[in-house]
């Protein structure tokens, strides 16, 4: 794959320079949960310069679909109303640039862009322009070149333009999620590594299933991800690298093993495993070797993950008789609780941020929880019946976990949820998944 995408950031002389209003006022604030109004934007086709062929589709028709995706991803964030672009007029190519403000005075903003492309394998160039309608000002203009089949990065990314000019936050759309898919009957599921668009498209197997694929985790450079492979008696943590296809053994045991989780350099892989009755975190070289054990105290010691500058470990423990989280230093010195609430906590995971822990909080049911560092401030962002394993977008402001439904036929399905606890959707798979893990951004 070419790069996947060359963001050659575009371009087309004036046309593609980036540009920003000093006097816009549009913004949105991504915690206010009392938010009930979201912000209508208007999302029209995108017009083609010239309507050739491609492998994707005609120019016209990827146009349309651009501006599907762009008005999905930002209706997915739970911050904006958009609409089209179906119900929406065509613009003509020579209107982008010149918007006719006053056909659009019920949206507060508007998306408009174009597709140029000379047809057949030929690059496409996606221009994706935001406007304040009330104040008929410019926000910002971007430009994307692509192959055709890639039309969709170009899409994620102009979403990606638009959720960060209006809420002034990193965005998260043109990212990655790595999940178990499940198929078969609940006691005998097949659990298979599989990749998938944040949106769900694209979706992608990466293991066939002879043996059950666990816990995936996306590097840190996007390049690999890191998961749990059990065939028979042996347990393996793999690396499989994207790129070319293969994975890399990191280390094997007869002893159960769960839960890996790299370091923020990418050079250390931290697991826990049960030795003669006792359940350890450990940490290992990505590229293998004798692993170093981090915690000795008799009890479940299980689910490390670092800090994002590496110096801290959040970890689960039942050594005070049920299960509480703890804070340890890298090192495994200085080992401290910091969870005091009733029910059990499990599955923590730091922030990219640093600002947050979120975990499976067990209270009669299973839901997803966030605090602070240091306990304080714990919140309850969901009340599905059994909500688990949360994992953070790439800017930390929004959460995936898995939603397992009641009975003796119930399925997983992965879903979606931000920090206000408001904004919850699912995430289409083709089968039930399980286990999501948010890559980075795409580089």
């Amino acid at each position: 794959m070419r790069s996947c995408f060359s963001f050659s950031a575009l371009i087309a002389g004036a046309l593609l320079a980036l540009a920003s209003s000093a006097h816009a006022q549009l913004a949105v604030d991504v915690t206010d949960d009392s938010a009930t109004d979201n912000l209508k934007i208007a999302v029209p086709p995108l017009p083609a310069q010239q309507d050739v062929a491609t492998p994707a589709g005609s120019a016209t028709e990827l146009g349309r679909k651009i501006a599907e995706v762009i008005a999905s991803d930002l209706k997915g964030s739970g911050l904006f109303d958009p609409s089209g672009p179906g119900g929406l007029p065509a613009i003509p190519f020579s209107e982008v640039t010149f918007p006719q403000f006053d056909k659009w005075g019920a949206y507060q903003a508007l998306v408009q862009g174009f597709v140029r492309t000379t047809g057949g394998e030929a690059d496409i160039t996606v221009g994706c322009y935001l406007y304040d309608v009330a104040l008929k000002q410019e926000l910002t203009r971007q430009g994307y070149v692509v192959a055709p089949r890639d039309w969709r990065r170009a899409a994620h990314k102009c979403a990606d333009a638009i959720y960060a000019r209006l809420s002034g936050e990193s965005p998260f759309f043109d990212s990655r999620i790595a999940y178990i898919a499940e198929s078969g009957p609940k006691g005998a599921r097949v659990k298979r590594l599989a990749i998938m668009d944040s949106d769900g498209a694209n979706h992608r197997f990466i293991t066939n299933g002879q043996s059950m694929a666990l816990t995936p985790r996306f590097s840190p450079d996007y390049k690999s991800i890191l998961y749990v492979s059990y065939l028979g008696s042996r347990v393996r943590l793999y690396v499989y690298d994207i790129g070319a296809g293969k994975q890399t053994l990191v280390t094997e045991s007869n002893n159960p093993t769960f839960a890996p989780r790299w370091s923020p350099d990418g050079r250390n892989i931290l697991f826990s495993m049960a030795v003669a009755g006792n359940t350890d975190i450990y940490r290992v070289s990505a590229n293998g070797g004798t692993p170093v054990r981090l915690t000795t105290t008799p009890g479940i010691d299980v689910g490390g993950s670092y800090s994002p500058d590496g110096s801290r470990i959040i970890f689960e423990s039942d050594r005070s008789g049920g299960q509480q989280l703890y804070v340890m230093n890298a090192d495994g010195s200085n080992q401290r609780r910091i969870s005091h609430g009733g029910g059990r906590y499990a599955t923590p995971e730091w922030s990219p941020r640093g600002d947050l822990i979120a975990f499976t909080k067990m209270s009669g049911d299973f839901k997803i929880a966030v605090m602070n560092p240091d306990g304080g401030n714990e919140r309850t962002l969901t009340n599905g019946w059994q909500d688990e394993q949360p994992t953070w977008s790439p800017n930390g402001r929004v959460l995936q976990f898995f939603r397992t439904t009641p009975g003796r036929d119930g399925n997983s399905q992965v879903w979606q949820v931000d920090l206000t606890g408001v904004n919850e959707r699912r995430i289409p798979t083709p089968l039930s998944g399980s286990d999501p893990a948010w890559g980075p951004l795409l580089p």
